[in-house]
Parts: C-alpha cells; structure tokens; sequence
C-alpha cells in the first residue's frame, strides 16, 4: 500500500520481513483497521467465564475495550465498553454479574443486551430542559459486535460480514481445535496477565517457529519435553492465516550417559504426563489474529495477544481444564501451568527475547528479517522449517493490501 511502507516489500516476498512492520506508527495504524476492525474472528473468552446471567468479564478486541456479558436469555453479547453519550469508559472491574452497566460519569444505564433503559433527568427540572424532542433511546444503545461460538469459546467482530468460524478457521485446523475442545464443558482454573515490551506479530510468529523451542527453551530439551528429534509436524492452513505445531515428548535426552547434563528435577511431577489425546504430547495453535491455543502435557491455555501499540503487547492467559475432569487432573494443570505464564520456567526465556528481538528492530528498522528455512509456506512432517511464518506473512500481506 502506497505511504505504508518507507521502502517496498522485499522481491523475495515472505522469505524476508521488512523489521519495519513490527516499529511502524502507520503500519500499525492500519493493523488496526483492516486487520482488528476488519473480517476477522477475535477471541474474547470462555463461556465457563461467563456462567450465569449477568456475568460479564472486561477485555479487548484489537484495541477496543469490550464487555463480554450473558443475558437474561443466556445469549452471549459483546458490547464495546463505551458510552454512547460523552464517551466513557462505562465498566471497569474486571469481572463481576450486574443486573444493568452504568456509565459514572452521568448514570445512563443499559441492560445486558446494551440497550439504553434510562438516564437522569430524561425530561428536565420542573419542566425545564431536559433530551430534545428528536432524541431517541433506541439510536444510543452500546455498540453490539458479532459473536460466534463453538465448544465454549468466544470470538468477536466488527464485522457481520465475514464467514462462519468454521469455515473461517479451515476444516484442517478445526480439527485441531475440536482435538481440545470437543463439546464437553470447560471450566477456568485460572489466569494471568502482563505486558511484553514486544510487538504483537512477534509474539504470534514465537509459536510458528519450531526451531527455538529445543535451543532457547533449556528446561524443554533438558527433560525431554520438546526437542527437533521427536516426531514433530507443522500444519498450516490453505490460507496460510492459522497454523499448528505438533510434538511428541520422550522425557529422556538421547544425548548419552557420559555427556548428558547431570539434571534432574526435585518435583518430577511437574512434568509427569496424563495421556489424553490421541496424538501428540503438545499441540500450539495460533488463530489469526492473535490467539494461542496451547496444550503441553496436560496444561491448557488460551493465550490472547493483545497489541498495545506497536512496540508492546499484553499477554492474558486463560488456564483451563474439563468441568467432569478429575481433582487430580485438575491440580496435574495447576502444577504444570508453571511451565507457562510470566515467569513460567519456559515462557520467562520467550519474554526476554522477544523484547531484545523488538529492541533490535528498532534499531534497525530499514532491516529485514530473513526465514529462508525449508521452502514454501504449506504443512511439513517435520519442524526445520519456517512455513508457518512465511503462512501467516501471506496472508497479513492480502489483508494490508501490501504489493
């Protein structure tokens, strides 16, 4: 797109990243719009986070804060969190069950399905002032988004143009979704929630990328849990927007007993492993835009990247297991979601690098970032390659209008 970019996109299309989209005010801008504010599916939630009628949890759809709320009639809505009045930011826990929203700043009231019920002062003082004659209720409702669900989770638009999530995610890639969420009810076990001095595509691209889990992960290779020589696979959607890493741990290191690291754990049963699924002992999604749908051992997450501007996003976890699932299963999550979350014993190491990572795209921000491992931008059968990177490139290229 003409203006976008200070230079034009590399010839070698996506096996070079201009470092500029990750430091661009105005690349960013337009991330916003065509992506964000664009056809495209967003995560918001979990139903389980939502349970009974009047709960509500805060979040954000891009950069728009919204309300994610059930009605009397147990519908899900989305609703912007903004007053339609003067503007204010209406509700500002982040959790909690109301019987109606109420702006602080001058009370108009709505109900769970954003509708406008009342207002001070409707009809003035004593005859006096008061709304115009033309002023209408049903015109100044919070505005409502397109919601779609499946299997409990929660995604939302701007967009009431765009194609069912089904459809929207690839028949390749919902089932993948459906491996973890299959239809039995989910229920939360807990979040967490910080800032990364990085870009959100960076954070995003971190899960595309096989080759760093079993070299900069320590702990991961160390254990056995994820290494480049285990029966791995990339899968990558026909559009190139959604991708998943498939892995299988051994628990052992092949490295032999005369060369292996003298390391062992003191709780052994951080990592110990319940078989669920059929396949694979880790399986990490990304849902275009910015969702990570993680299970590794026995910890599930939602990971929602939400960006905050171009040289930082915010990281919310959403930790979770099966409402019929077993106490003991339950406390096997909890433990292994240290692995995880801003200090987890992995996470902690992705956290540094990507923020020296953005550190060195601004500094170098007329640079490319190179991805010449393997070739193309399809599904492998094994993880020496940056397919799903170059995937997701293709498709964020199509959207921004990028030559």
């Amino acid at each position: 797109m003409e203006g976008l970019l200070m230079k034009p996109w590399p010839k070698e299309g996506t096996r070079r990243i201009p470092s500029e989209v990750y430091t661009s005010d105005s690349v960013y801008s337009q991330e916003i719009e065509y992506i964000f504010q664009g056809n495209t599916w967003n995560y918001v939630g979990l139903a389980a986070e939502v349970a009974k009628p009047g709960d509500y949890i805060q979040t954000y759809l891009g950069e728009t804060p919204v309300v994610v709320v059930r009605d009397r009639e147990g519908v899900i809505n989305v609703l912007v969190n903004r007053c339609p009045h003067r503007g204010a930011k209406i509700c500002h826990n982040q959790k909690g069950n109301v019987k109606l929203f109420v702006c602080p700043y001058h009370e108009w009231a709505f109900n769970l399905q954003g509708e406008l019920k009342g207002m001070p002062f409707k009809n003035g003082i004593d005859g006096k002032g008061g709304m115009s004659s033309s002023f209408n209720p049903d015109e100044h409702g919070m505005q409502r988004l397109n919601v779609t669900m499946r299997h409990g989770v929660i995604f939302a638009s701007h967009s009431f143009d765009l194609r069912p999530f089904e459809e929207y995610l690839d028949p390749a890639m919902l089932a993948y979704f459906d491996r973890v969420c299959d239809g039995r009810a989910l229920k939360v076990i807990g979040k967490m929630r910080h800032r990364v001095n990085c870009n959100w595509k960076l954070q995003v691209e971190n899960v595309k990328d096989p080759f760093h889990a079993a070299l900069l992960h320590s702990f991961f290779k160390n254990f056995g849990i994820w290494r480049s020589d285990q029966k791995t696979s990339v899968k990558v959607c026909r559009t190139g927007a959604h991708s998943v890493l498939v892995s299988t741990a051994s628990f052992h290191s092949r490295q032999s007993e005369e060369t292996a690291p003298k390391v062992r754990l003191k709780a052994p049963q951080l990592i110990d492993h319940q078989r669920e699924f059929e396949y694979g002992t880790g399986a990490i999604m990304t849902i275009f835009p910015n969702l990570i749908m993680l299970q590794q051992l026995n910890c599930l997450a939602m990971r929602h990247v939400i960006p905050d501007g171009p040289n930082v996003c915010i990281k919310v976890w959403t930790f979770f297991g099966y409402a019929n699932e077993s106490q003991a299963l339950t406390r096997r999550r909890l433990l292994q979601a240290n692995l995880l979350g801003p200090s987890g014993l992995v996470t902690i190491d992705d956290n540094e690098i990507l923020a020296v990572t953005q550190d060195g795209a601004r500094g170098s921000s007329q640079s490319d970032i190179v991805l010449e491992a393997s070739t193309g931008e399809s599904s492998e059968d094994h993880m020496m390659t940056e397919s799903a990177i170059r995937g997701f490139y293709r498709y964020y290229k199509e959207v921004l209008h990028f030559e």
